[in-house]
C-alpha cells in the first residue's frame, strides 16, 4: 500500500532520530543499518572533507574510533525538511551534538553545531540513509566543573 506524503516524512523524520539515538547509544551495528549496504557518509569541517566513509561495515568501525574516549555523546534534532519523489527523497536536518570526555583529569565538552544533508532511498517498506553530508559548521570546547550541574 502506497504512503501518503505526510506518513512519509514522518518515517523520515524517525529515521533521523532513530541514527541520533543509536549514536547516542553507542549502538553502532544497529545504527549502520539505517544505511543502505554501501552508503556514503561524508563529514566536512570549515569546508573541507574530514571524513568519508562508504559501506556499513567501515562506518561502524569509523564511528566507533571517533567516539572510543567520548564518555557521553547527544544529538539534538532540530528543524529538517524533506523533498520526496516515489522512492527517492532528500532531506535537511539541524543538529546540535555535544560531547564529554575526560582529557587529562579534567572533563571536556565540545559542542557541534552540525547540517545534515541527506539522499534516501525506499526499500520495501523502510526508508533508509544512501548518502549523508554532514558540515559540521561551528565547534566550542570548554571544561566542565562540577559548579556546572
Amino acid at each position: 500500500m502506497k504512503k501518503t506524503l505526510t506518513e512519509d516524512k514522518i518515517q523520515l523524520k524517525e529515521l533521523i532520530d532513530q541514527v541520533s539515538i543509536l549514536g547516542d547509544q553507542k549502538d553502532f551495528n544497529n545504527q549502520v543499518q539505517l544505511f543502505t549496504e554501501n552508503a556514503l557518509s561524508e563529514t566536512r569541517a570549515e569546508g573541507k572533507v574530514i571524513m568519508e566513509l562508504k559501506g556499513r561495515d567501515v562506518m561502524a568501525k569509523a564511528f566507533a574510533e571517533f567516539l572510543k574516549d567520548v564518555n557521553t555523546v547527544y544529538h539534538f534534532n532540530g528543524q529538517s525538511l524533506f523533498t520526496i519523489k516515489e522512492d527517492d527523497a532528500t532531506g535537511t536536518c539541524y543538529c546540535l551534538i555535544t560531547m564529554v570526555s575526560n582529557q587529562k583529569d579534567k572533563k571536556i565538552r565540545t559542542t557541534i553545531g552540525a547540517v545534515y544533508n541527506d539522499h534516501y532511498v525506499r526499500q520495501g517498506d523502510q526508508w533508509l540513509i544512501e548518502k549523508r553530508i554532514g558540515d559540521f559548521l561551528w565547534q566550542n570546547q570548554c571544561e566542565i566543573h562540577s559548579s556546572d550541574f
